[in-house]
């Protein structure tokens, strides 16, 4: 793109959606081990 720059190539929009993205990925991390967890706990 924009900038010649390649700091990461999965925050091509911006610095902004970068801990939007870490807080999303977070929650689904979070969600798959719980659901993990029960299933293996019944």
């Amino acid at each position: 793109m924009m900038n010649g720059d390649n700091t990461g190539s999965m925050m091509g929009w911006g610095m902004g959606f970068g801990w939007l993205w870490m807080i999303v990925i977070l929650v689904l991390v979070g969600l798959v081990i719980a659901a993990l967890i029960k299933y293996l706990r019944k």
